[in-house]
């Protein structure tokens, strides 16, 4: 069989572009969520704010593991199709959620919020494996995944902070159509790269190679304990990464925090994000010689720390952090508490790896179901932080951060303990 050396540089770029999307659309949610909150009818309310993030992530849940039989059965290609064809949609019916006067308009933007989370789910299922495809697997397979994981952690960073520019100081006269130059952006991107991948011819191993493996097996990845402690490990640590900036965004646009706009909190929550970006380098430098335990287990009593101290702080300081005001970067004085919670940002951005790392040890032929799983699990983004933020409505927003507290604390557990295979009995 004959293999062409094609240049696949024009998918590679689109698909990086994609990666960025993922982070660009899901971090719309929170600064989407200080305006709804901000309407009269919401009477402030942090939990109602956060639904929308929440119909993001719960699309995780239904959609995981079909998102890799999808895979299986249709390819890259058509995967990544349908998926940035969802994202145009739901990012769509989230536009038309401004266009509305009415009632129904917060539910219309929930319908739109959800499809884009069916979409990032698919999109999350493709661009991982499509880059490695793209780059031929090995080094130039990994460099590709990273340079897309790095695009990643900066539209993670840039959108709290557009959004933010383009609301300013949010009112009750402060509606979803201010933000409408983001959406467009978003849909611009989903329809380009849909034309782009439609015109051109990608590998497709899933389809070239299909075995028909269909023995039955009396145990399953559910079958490992620490990779079902794993799975929770996962759910909780999104929701961690995701609840931490999210109610921070909540508490600096808050009286709680001196009122400080949603300009200066989108910048704070972006400063989180860009922390993570820093971590993700620092991470994969050091990966080769530190193990994942060691750096779970690290990053975890830090996080742990961090957010305490945040806790036990409050209000009781201000420190100067860089913000953009809506015309320049100036120092800005803001609760010490958000410096402790934007510092978790660095802990947050070795997670992912290390528990997938730890949770994968030893299941051999188990993984793959693993992989479907673990994106399921993806949902914990979508519940903690709801859950968070109903504290936060009912006994302030520096309780809330018990929930992010308790995280770290069994995240701890499971780089200590839970994470030891158990199992190792059951052949692979």
């Amino acid at each position: 069989m004959t293999t062409e050396r094609k240049n696949y540089t024009l998918p590679i770029i689109m698909m990086i572009l994609l990666f960025g999307m993922i982070s660009f659309v899901t971090n719309l949610a929170a600064p989407i969520g200080v305006i709804w909150k901000s309407q009269p009818q919401f009477e402030g309310s942090n939990f109602l704010g956060m639904l929308g993030n929440l119909m993001n992530f719960i699309a995780y849940a239904i959609m995981g593991i079909p998102a890799g039989k999808l895979l299986s059965r249709l390819g890259y290609k058509k995967t990544a199709l349908l998926s940035i064809a969802l994202g145009f949609a739901g990012v769509f019916i989230q536009f038309l959620s401004g266009v509305f006067d009415s009632s129904n308009a917060f539910v219309i933007y929930l319908i739109g919020a959800f499809i884009a989370g069916f979409s990032m789910c698919g999109l999350n299922t493709v661009v991982n494996p499509m880059l490695n495809t793209l780059g031929g697997g090995g080094n130039k397979g990994n460099q590709l995944i990273q340079i897309g994981g790095t695009f990643n952690s900066l539209t993670g960073t840039l959108t709290p902070m557009l959004v933010g520019a383009l609301i300013g100081e949010v009112t009750k006269s402060t509606v979803i159509s201010d933000v409408n130059p983001v959406l467009f952006i978003a849909m611009s991107v989903f329809a380009l790269v849909f034309i782009v991948l439609s015109l051109v011819r990608i590998p497709e191993p899933h389809l070239e190679k299909t075995v028909a493996t269909t023995q039955k097996s009396e145990y399953s990845a559910w079958s490992f304990r620490h990779f079902v402690l794993g799975a929770i490990a996962i759910f909780i640590y999104v929701g961690i990464e995701v609840g931490i900036p999210g109610t921070m965004m909540y508490y600096l646009a808050d009286a709680e925090a001196g009122n400080m706009g949603a300009s200066v909190a989108g910048f704070v929550a972006g400063t989180y994000w860009f922390l993570m970006l820093i971590g993700r380098f620092i991470g994969a430098a050091i990966g080769g010689k530190i193990s994942s335990k060691t750096m779970l287990t690290v990053a975890s009593a830090l996080g742990v720390i961090l957010v305490v101290a945040g806790m036990i702080l409050g209000d009781s300081a201000k420190v100067a952090i860089p913000a953009f005001t809506g015309s320049s970067f100036e120092m800005v004085r803001v609760p010490i508490a958000a410096m402790f919670f934007v510092l978790c940002g660095l802990c947050t951005s070795v997670m992912w790896g290390g528990i997938f790392n730890l949770a994968v040890e030893g299941l051999g032929k188990y993984v793959t179901a693993a992989s479907g799983i673990f994106m399921m699990m993806v949902c914990g983004g979508g519940i903690l932080p709801l859950i968070q933020n109903a504290i936060a409505d009912g006994a302030g927003y520096m309780a809330s951060y018990w929930v992010p507290v308790a995280g770290f604390v069994y995240l701890l557990y499971y780089a200590f303990i839970g994470s030891k295979n158990v199992n190792k009995d059951i052949p692979v």
